[in-house]
């Protein structure tokens, strides 16, 4: 059975890309969409996914707060952020607000499997 994943980003495009990724993987289920983190918190309470991928800079709510809100409701969530490349400082302030792991943009159909299956795992 796929795992449940929550896509996150303001860049429509991006979302697109994350999704073909991952549902041609066959082993991933795209069960919702966000564009900025207050409509990422909102949709994980809705849609409890197994794994949330989550764009850092957005409007409204930044990836980083909503993190922390959706391990507020959730201590168990996995998410995983996307950061473009030069924004190492707003990754490691990810990882403290409880991301599993991250991916860099511009990123491989590969690395994002990898990443994403290694967080799976556990």
């Amino acid at each position: 059975m796929p795992h449940k994943v929550l896509v996150v980003d303001d860049a429509m495009f991006m979302r697109a890309m994350i999704r073909d990724i991952l549902v041609n993987s066959g082993a991933y289920e795209v069960v919702g969409e966000a564009a900025n983190g207050q409509e990422a918190v909102e949709q994980y309470r809705s849609l409890s996914p197994d794994l949330v991928t989550m764009d850092i800079v957005m409007p409204q709510m930044d990836g980083i707060e909503a993190t922390r809100e959706i391990l507020k409701q959730s201590p168990k969530a996995r998410v995983v952020m996307c950061s473009a490349l030069g924004q190492e400082a707003l990754v490691i302030e990810s990882i403290a607000a409880g991301a599993k792991d991250f991916i860099v943009k511009p990123f491989s159909a590969e690395k994002v499997l990898k990443v994403l299956d290694s967080v799976v795992a556990g």
